[in-house]
């Protein structure tokens, strides 16, 4: 059992934490405390380091009678067991007095934690709680909560995010100025070479992204899933942060890395996407077995990560380029696929069981042969799922063009960005 002078100490270190005077304003903030009154238990997921317990923190000083907050993600609780809940609740109400709000930091390091938390929410409690594991924090609550939570999933910073934080006044404009839009350019190169984590964005430190990534690798992966040699884990990342949007089987990838069973490579890519490290990307077809069946393609959750994870030979913008708007993309919540039938289209979106928007993204189009490579992929998606309007994403050009009856509209990423 855990000792509850050992627990006390936790907790008065823990409530030292002052939230730093500038911190960047989260657009999901606002979308979170519209649920602070309902019952429900509010699961706030997404990679480590990305902002969940500075939104927590927020809604929780906000909040009167908040003390009851306790982070599972410290080393003195690596003995800390389900029974050890019950310690923790009274050295709870004994330091603050009865309260009926519970802040939890983590809370997946511990097994069997969702009985401790439907236990609480049984009695009229409101729980919040962080976690960095998708897959954990989903399978068990909808075990034993199921209809009982609701989920947000908080991504690195977005761009307009960074904007709002650097140069709000350029979110307010009706028209931007030569001086506005260079400064936008240049907070957008920024984006483009340190990405969104908030501590790096802030402090340009590459040896916090290195700690990060391991920490992802050996607490959330390594660790979690008892996987006696990281080698072969280790080199399928690299892989992926190597070859951004790129198509993959999984018995090939097998072979590369040095995994013989694809579905141990498979298994892999599914604790990278749980903890939020990597998406993988299905060719659509409206057989399920084919896309199943079907190459996959891999992006990651940032594109500093991307840069100190892989390696890259030049600069390859447009695959960065590509891993943004797919980023922001499943930020909105969009359903995506890639599409693949004699041409490619990099992105295709589905509304109610129907593609509504086919998207290409390219660097520039001022070379023809990549122009028209772009407009037939897009056309193929058009015409295969009756849309009428296209949409080119550019580093910084804008036109629309017809082509074969379709309108199709190119547009610079800051400002597909900055509309979202």
């Amino acid at each position: 059992m855990m000792n509850r002078e050992v627990l006390k100490q936790i907790i008065a270190d823990q409530r030292e934490y002052q939230l730093p005077e500038i911190f960047f304003k989260r657009t999901q903030t606002d979308a979170i405390r519209s649920f602070v009154s309902d019952p429900n238990i509010l699961i706030i997921s997404g990679i480590r380091r990305s902002g969940k317990s500075t939104i927590q923190r927020v809604l929780q000083r906000e909040l009167s009678k908040s003390d009851y907050y306790f982070n599972f993600d410290d080393e003195r609780l690596v003995h800390f067991k389900v029974e050890d809940f019950q310690a923790l609740l009274e050295v709870f109400i004994e330091l603050f007095g009865k309260q009926s709000a519970f802040y939890f930091d983590e809370i997946q390091n511990i097994d069997g934690w969702e009985r401790f938390v439907r236990r609480l929410y049984e009695q009229g409690n409101k729980i919040f709680i962080t976690g960095s594991n998708a897959k954990l924090l989903s399978q068990e609550l909808g075990t034993h909560l199921t209809g009982r939570y609701i989920q947000f999933e908080v991504y690195p910073l977005s761009f307009r995010e960074i904007v709002h934080h650097e140069y709000p006044d350029a979110l307010t404009k009706k028209a931007l100025s030569t001086n506005d839009i260079g400064i936008i350019l240049r907070l957008f190169s920024d984006y483009l070479k340190h990405g969104g984590i908030p501590e790096y964005f802030k402090f340009r430190k590459s040896e916090y992204l290195k700690e990060l990534y391991e920490g992802i690798l050996y607490r959330d992966i390594v660790a979690r899933h008892n996987i006696s040699n990281e080698m072969p884990l280790r080199e399928l990342v690299y892989y992926f942060a190597s070859n951004i949007g790129k198509e993959f089987s999984y018995t090939k990838l097998g072979e590369t890395v040095g995994l013989n069973s694809p579905h141990t490579v498979s298994n892999y890519c599914t604790y990278l996407e749980k903890c939020y490290l990597c998406f993988f990307l299905s060719r659509y077809s409206h057989s399920l077995r084919k896309q199943i069946q079907y190459n996959k393609k891999c992006y990651l959750i940032d594109p500093a990560l991307i840069r100190t994870i892989g390696f890259r030979v030049s600069e390859d913008r447009g695959r960065l380029l590509e891993n943004i708007v797919f980023l922001h993309l499943k930020m909105q919540g969009a359903e995506l696929y890639f599409h693949k039938d004699r041409k490619e289209c990099d992105f295709v979106i589905r509304e109610n069981n129907q593609i509504i928007q086919a998207i290409q993204v390219a660097t520039q189009l001022s070379d023809k042969k990549v122009k028209n490579r772009e407009v037939e992929g897009l056309i193929e998606a058009m015409n295969t799922y009756g849309l009428k309007e296209g949409l080119i994403i550019t580093e910084n050009e804008q036109e629309t063009l017809e082509a074969e009856n379709f309108l199709i509209k190119i547009i610079p990423i800051w400002k597909w960005l900055l509309s979202l």
